[in-house]
């Protein structure tokens, strides 16, 4: 919802710091930033939540600095965006796990399964329809990413937002994570919709 929006403070922030490491490969930048999510994932199952959240800003911070030196190093790749959006979905689904497998409370588990399974069919809904759209030739042409996609109420920022609050109040993760797969849930039939007016 906010991504496009975020995108102007996401490149005031990041090119800068790009600016001296266009020499490093941007792939290297979305290993560093796997790293420090899994490694994320595996502090909120110890329940060392500050070292958690501190990974997982650190894997945000990687995962904005591949795309910005691949961006300034004019080394942009269909594979380069293909890497960085696997790496992502392995760090989105291990940090909730791992903050489940820290609780191990039944409310947060049945509440993680539901998170989990809206991703799934979110994952479905976006990737299909990036592939109609390149298929149709329909990419924009100042698009910043590898993929064209229409917009939907939970975006990056939002994951973002939500992933440090899972963090920071592991008291109330069922509450949390159900909010975020309701939200996910409206993401999904925002895009069907979508496709419904679009591509029939």
């Amino acid at each position: 919802m906010f991504d496009e929006r975020m995108r102007l403070v996401k490149d005031t922030v990041f090119n800068p710091m790009a600016q001296p490491l266009q020499m490093v490969p941007p792939w290297f930048f979305s290993v560093l930033g796997l790293v420090a999510g899994v490694g994320a994932a595996l502090a909120a199952w110890q329940q060392a939540y500050l070292l958690a959240v501190l990974l997982w800003w650190l894997n945000r911070i990687f995962d904005g600095l591949d795309g910005a030196v691949a961006r300034i190093s004019d080394s942009q790749s269909d594979f380069g965006g293909y890497l960085d959006i696997i790496f992502d979905f392995v760090v989105y689904a291990a940090v909730p796990v791992g903050l489940a497998l820290g609780r191990m409370e039944t409310a947060v588990t049945y509440s993680l399964l539901f998170l989990l399974c809206t991703f799934y069919v979110n994952g479905a809904s976006w990737m299909y329809l990036a592939a109609i759209l390149e298929k149709r030739s329909q990419r924009r042409a100042d698009r910043l990413t590898s993929i064209t996609m229409p917009a939907g109420l939970i975006g990056g920022t939002e994951t973002i937002i939500f992933y440090s609050a899972f963090i920071f109040f592991p008291g109330v993760l069922a509450w949390l994570f159900g909010l975020m797969g309701l939200l996910v849930l409206i993401t999904i039939l925002q895009r069907l919709l979508w496709a419904i007016r679009h591509l029939n």
